[in-house]
């Protein structure tokens, strides 16, 4: 009676109970593979040499300085930082890190608050097993470049004022939404977009560590969807490997599912229907029958771009205007989702640029232009 009143369970004790070694290889095999595969030291993260080379100075007893990592997404710049602040603090990492990311406040009252009273702290020199360790703290300010210039501009004299004790590293995208007062502060350094193959060699690793069915090919389409974007990469794994099950092979389908990849003879079917100058029935008709895939436009124009550039089969001037066109229909997409009517004018536009002369085109925009202006408005 008295272990029901206390847990509100019969036959428990009120103790708690001891997690089994199968209970706790069940809880790790649902940890995130981002995060399970993370770098746990600086010399793990790859291509980022520059940046690498400055920090490892830092762990061996150089002074560190105000950091700034811009470049895409997925590249390493939060696993970077993290990883050299493990190897700086050690044990003390929790205590010596403040990380405020996209879903924090980023106005102006959480540099004066939060930042401020954690960059006001002091901390001691030393470490339980003796390594180096400096009497420092890092503010991680991740996505930096969403933060208001308001509270870049609290942030100078906070930046300023706590140098003796705190040091910051701000991550962004756009190095240009930062304010010149920040960036002069900060060593800067550029993360550029991952080689192929360092991606690739990374998800054959995963897939070996995991269990996970997956050829050669299927991994190399994985590496060129996610575009140099390693994050994007090892999640678009976990999730095919999810959805296909453990004793199955991972087949490209569901590559193409999980990343929103358009396959690729739609694509080569678009730019077919554009050279050969059908009518406009069975332009109306291919195009209607590509809108209900439902594929994302913004993807189907990413991929004739791709294509479109590499292509021998424009001229040099034909690419350059479909290119310019491209871009306009992209703009459009993405302020109105009527994607049949963008498709469609894409498909008839490049069909004109493509067998019409930029003179008889001039004049054909000209005539149309006369035949639609309503007397009185012209």
């Amino acid at each position: 009676m008295q272990s029901f009143l206390k847990s509100g369970k019969l036959g428990d004790s009120g103790g708690s109970k001891t997690s089994t070694p199968a209970a706790s290889k069940k809880k790790a095999r649902k940890q995130q593979w981002v995060e399970k595969y993370r770098p746990k030291s600086v010399e793990d993260v790859v291509e980022q040499n520059e940046a690498v080379s400055v920090l490892q100075e830092c762990i061996t007893g150089a002074d560190l300085p105000n950091l700034l990592f811009y470049g895409p997404p997925g590249t390493g710049k939060t696993s970077t930082i993290l990883a050299a602040a493990r190897q700086l603090f050690g044990d003390l990492y929790k205590d010596r890190i403040l990380e405020l990311n996209a879903s924090d406040e980023r106005g102006i009252q959480v540099v004066r608050d939060k930042i401020k009273t954690f960059s006001q702290l002091t901390v001691g020199g030393s470490r339980a097993d003796g390594k180096f360790c400096p009497a420092l703290k890092i503010v991680i300010l991740d996505e930096a470049d969403a933060m208001t210039h308001a509270a870049q501009a609290a942030l100078r004299r906070t930046m300023e004022k706590e140098t003796k004790t705190t040091r910051f590293c701000l991550l962004c995208n756009y190095v240009s939404r930062i304010i010149e007062p920040l960036t002069s502060r900060c060593t800067k350094f550029r993360f550029k977009p991952l080689k192929e193959e360092f991606v690739f060699e990374r998800l054959r690793y995963i897939s070996q560590e995991e269990g996970v069915l997956v050829t050669d090919e299927v991994l190399k389409s994985l590496v060129e969807a996610s575009s140099g974007d390693m994050r994007r990469a090892i999640t678009a794994l976990q999730s095919c490997a999810n959805l296909i099950g453990k004793d199955s092979y991972i087949t490209l389908e569901s590559v193409y599912d999980v990343m929103m990849v358009v396959p690729h003879q739609w694509v080569v079917d678009l730019i077919g229907m554009c050279q050969r100058n059908e009518g406009i029935e069975k332009v109306i008709a291919f195009t209607d029958k590509l809108t209900l895939e439902a594929y994302p436009t913004q993807k189907i124009l990413e991929q004739f771009n791709d294509i479109l550039v590499n292509s021998d089969e424009f001229a040099d001037s034909q690419k350059a205007e479909i290119g310019e066109y491209l871009s306009e229909v992209s703009f459009r997409s993405m302020h109105s989702k009527v994607d049949f009517i963008h498709l469609l004018d894409l498909i008839l536009n490049i069909q004109n640029i493509i067998s019409l002369s930029p003179e008889e085109r001039k004049v054909q925009d000209n005539r149309l232009r006369q035949d639609t202006t309503v007397e009185g408005l012209a």
